[in-house]
């Protein structure tokens, strides 16, 4: 029967459910407190219904009914967002499992007694005596849209009872009729079932489907927590992560509005969901799971073309939105919390911004989700059917397109063409089997043994490496994989040899790549990684062989070649303030979950700093850094991570005394002058400027916790060697001091005074951390001390004294030169540079600044304290013998070299040498 809304019209009469609704439920839709549905709109409602008579089963039908018939409204004809559809469905099932749940509860409890445990919930420290009996704990949690709040209109919505230990109900009120926990949920769960699915006259609340569970239906309808942590750990498999990333606890109401549900379910599920280290391996399992959800939805739609325009399930369906955005965050989300949410629109923000996706393209992801979930709840107003296949009657198909503005139903389908074509395209970018070979051409074949294929590569290989793959026919790693993992590690080593014969990487990249792999072929993630992104892969090979320091860093940091998916990753360079906001949105992400206890955080800088310091040197070894900008680069990044390792320290410090310190990191030698090499130690001197008379003790433990904090070794290594011996008194000084006294030593105020080298190393001291207040004073100390009056005789006397006590510490093997120790090498510059700051800073005010000492030479030359020439011939000395020095530590190699390398820049040294110190 035709509607008699006319065709073309976005009125929500002309849904036959709505029709339906409005003559059946006339005087009870003013129960429905105007506008969108919330949980206190619908609870009131709810509570007229029931007034009137209503049993619960049916009042809660009723609101169903109500409600769906106002988001119809509000959706077609007053263009409400999509969240507020989503969000009045969630909160319209919450209320009515809560419901359910205590009435459930209430019959079981007077038949058979509560059950009852006897141990204290997590949040109640353990008391001396033996906890009294309580309740035991339970929680229904919601998959999947539901856990997401995402629900649509007709949706079923999946569950899974847990319930936190075994044992026995108290029984009833004469003591009898106990019943087994386990038995006093299946039997809940059944009541729940009766209370919300069973179709009456008022229909059903909503369907349930338990199939999630551990087992799926062959389990138990309710599982302990701890039956449901061992099932993770043995049976647990791939696409169950998906399905568990968006569960939620949704009722009963005071189990989800407590904080102890998280802190008995989070340690369960989050690492089955989330794991340790970057897991490619998931990409397979979710297209073996997208396969078979394509081929049900053909299989059903096979005699039935109609049924192909599913806006769920078909090419570039919401299905694949969802499935794209949850692999990106189940893939990264051990090692990068601030991607766990549970919203799609919210989780393709927070891809984007941690730079998985372009921004536009997450932009026209979010924009098809929206559209195609819209178009999904007209489908369902319909009829109130679960279903996401496009209506065939032309009068639907035009309402459709009238609710969503388009003037014609053909002007409709075109956008909808559109918008899933930019999801396929994105789908099968992600997921399209990248690195899977189509047949095995005698390699790499399930069922041949890992000696079989290595047999069959090293015919194709050069010497040297077939010689080395001869080693791995018996290695107990190699012959431990599993097939799966042995087969990507054949078509690995098959792409290597691929790209070895057309010159696109060179051999001693090959060798080492098997050296590198060789001890990582137990974490098969890695494998897979490979195997899924070749363009990692051949940018891996890349640093490989550039040079041997690369390929050592990546062999104790081996999570870090993930960055080198990064589409932008030889377009940026290091920001200290993007820096600073991910580890907070992280340390935030950790803190939601209850995880950021000192050992995740201790984690969570390790491998932001790994990764950071990997893609300067993925740069650097591309040649798109020079020497300087790596120095300033990496200097950038041991000021962030000393910036908030020491705000996260004193957060978290025992007995502060104030919400932010007063206190300074001073930066000397290669940090102060912002030439950090890769693997430099940090020269620093701790300050504070605080009269409370706990500050000694309270500073002190400070720098003690941040010292720790920057150097212990965890699972993922550690940060910085810090060296503090430029302290006031050296290493018998004070770890820590007050800024007055440092000052006053520095300034050689009372008895206790610095030395002239404390004064050398002053000239490329930096204030790193601290207050600006601070940051003002301890400028006006450092230009005192650089400033202050000197003869020029003894501090010359003195300057190479010190120069010759460093050559004599230095052997150089004789007919060799040491770029840094040699006469004439780097070292020769830096103090020539030292001198004529303390000499002539006073009367030369562009000596002051800290700016390094290739600028400082220049600007020396310019002021006439050395003759033309001499300083900029030194300081393109300086550079170039810098930059050798970064090539040979970066290859591993001997700094002593032969000296007619580089006679041009040492005679330039020598010659500031001797015109500066004679």
């Amino acid at each position: 029967m035709m509607s008699s809304v006319c065709v073309g019209s976005a009125s929500a009469e002309h849904s036959r459910f709505v029709q339906r609704v409005r003559r059946r439920y006339a005087d009870e839709r003013a129960l429905l407190p105007e506008g969108p549905p919330t949980a206190a709109s619908l609870r009131a409602a709810l509570q007229a219904l029931r007034a009137r008579g209503l049993p619960l089963d049916a009042a809660l039908r009723v609101l169903r009914h109500l409600t769906l018939e106002r988001l119809a409204v509000l959706d077609c004809e007053q263009g409400a967002p999509l969240e507020v559809v989503t969000h009045g469905m969630t909160a319209l099932a919450e209320l009515v499992l809560d419901e359910a749940a205590q009435a459930a509860c209430a019959e079981l409890d007077e038949r058979h007694g509560m059950p009852i445990v006897s141990a204290p919930e997590p949040a109640t420290p353990a008391a001396d005596a033996a906890p009294a009996p309580r309740r035991c704990a339970w929680w229904i949690v919601g998959m999947g849209k539901f856990g997401a709040r995402e629900l649509n209109v007709s949706s079923d919505i999946d569950l899974i009872y847990v319930y936190e230990a075994d044992g026995e109900t108290a029984g009833n009120a004469e003591g009898r009729n106990r019943i087994s926990h386990h038995e006093y949920f299946a039997k809940l769960v059944r009541r729940m079932q009766t209370l919300v699915s069973d179709i009456t006259e008022h229909g059903q609340c909503f369907r349930v489907d338990l199939a999630l569970r551990p087992n799926g239906n062959s389990g138990p309808p309710a599982v302990s927590l701890g039956a449901l942590e061992d099932y993770f750990q043995a049976h647990g498999r791939e696409w169950e992560r998906f399905a568990w990333l968006k569960s939620r606890v949704v009722a009963p109401a005071e189990s989800a509005h407590r904080n102890g549900s998280g802190q008995w379910l989070r340690p369960v599920v989050l690492p089955f969901v989330f794991r340790r280290y970057l897991d490619y391996a998931v990409f397979e399992a979710l297209r073996r799971l997208h396969r078979q959800i394509r081929d049900h939805a053909a299989r059903r739609a096979a005699g039935h073309p109609e049924r192909a325009h599913d806006v769920k399930l078909s090419r570039g369906g919401i299905r694949e939105i969802e499935f794209i955005v949850q692999l990106l965050q189940v893939v990264r989300g051990g090692q990068f919390p601030e991607l766990r949410t549970r919203p799609t629109l919210q989780a393709l923000q927070r891809v984007a911004r941690a730079g998985l996706m372009p921004e536009d393209k997450a932009r026209q992801l979010a924009e098809a989700y929206v559209f195609l979930r819209r178009v999904e709840h007209r489908i369902q107003y319909l009829d109130d059917q679960q279903t996401h296949v496009l209506p065939t009657r032309d009068d639907d198909l035009a309402w459709i397109a009238a609710t969503l503005g388009f003037g014609s139903a053909s002007a409709f389908l075109s956008a909808l063409d559109a918008h899933r074509e930019v999801v396929a395209q994105e789908f099968d970018t992600l997921l399209g089997g990248n690195g899977h070979a189509a047949g095995c051409n005698g390699k790499g074949c399930p069922g041949r043994s890992a000696a079989e294929d290595l047999d069959a590569l090293r015919s194709q290989c050069p010497p040297e490496l077939a010689e080395r793959l001869a080693t791995w026919a018996q290695h107990p790693r190699v012959l431990a994989l599993r097939e799966e993992a042995r087969m990507r590690l054949v078509r690995l080593l098959e792409r290597t040899l691929a790209w070895l014969d057309d010159g696109r990487a060179p051999l001693i990249a090959a060798l080492r790549f098997i050296d590198w792999i060789e001890p990582l072929l137990r974490r098969e993630s890695y494998l897979a990684l490979l195997q899924e992104r070749p363009a990692v892969h051949q940018r891996l090979l890349r640093v490989l062989g550039a040079a041997r320091w690369p390929a050592r860093y990546l062999l104790r940091h081996p999570g870090v070649i993930d960055e080198l998916a990064s589409a932008e990753l030889y377009e940026t360079r290091f920001d200290a303030r993007a820096f600073a906001a991910e580890l907070e949105a992280r340390r935030h992400a950790l803190h939601k979950t209850g995880e950021d206890d000192d050992e995740a955080l201790l984690d969570l800088l390790r491998r932001a700093h790994h990764a950071e310091v990997f893609r300067t040197l993925a740069r650097d070894v591309e040649g798109l850094l020079s020497v300087e900008q790596v120095a300033d680069d990496l200097s950038a990044l041991a000021d962030a991570v000393l910036d908030i390792t020491g705000r996260w320290c004193w957060e978290r410090l025992k007995g502060r005394h104030r919400d932010a310190p007063r206190h300074a990191i001073i930066g000397y030698g290669k940090l102060g002058g912002k030439e950090l090499g890769y693997g430099s130690d940090l020269d620093i001197v701790f300050v504070y400027d605080d009269d409370d008379e706990r500050a000694p003790e309270v500073y002190a433990a400070f720098v003690r916790k941040l010292i720790n904090w920057l150097t212990v070794k965890t699972g993922e290594g550690d940060l910085f060697e810090i060296d503090t011996a430029l302290r006031p008194n050296g290493n018998s000084g004070l770890l820590i001091t007050s800024f007055e006294a440092y000052a006053n030593y520095q300034q050689n105020r009372g008895s206790n005074t610095a030395w002239t080298w404390e004064h050398q190393a002053m000239t490329r001291a930096r204030f790193v951390v601290g207050t600006d207040d601070l940051r003002a004073r301890f400028d006006a100390v450092r230009e005192a001390v650089i400033t202050a009056a000197r003869a020029p005789s003894a501090l010359a006397a003195e300057i190479r004294a010190m120069r010759q006590r460093l050559y004599e510490a230095h052997p150089v093997r004789p007919g060799r030169f040491d770029l840094k120790h040699s006469p004439g090498g780097m070292i020769d510059v830096e103090f020539a540079v030292q001198y004529l700051v303390l000499a002539h800073s006073a009367a030369h005010p562009g000596l002051r600044d800290n700016v390094g000492n290739i600028a400082l030479l220049q600007r020396a030359e310019a002021a006439g304290l050395l003759p033309p020439g001499v300083g900029r011939a030194a300081a393109d000395a300086y550079r170039h013998l810098r930059q050798l020095q970064h090539r040979a530590r970066l290859d591993e190699a001997n700094t002593q070299i032969d000296p007619a390398a580089v006679a041009p820049q040492r005679e330039a040294v020598l010659a500031l040498w001797t015109n500066v110190l004679g």
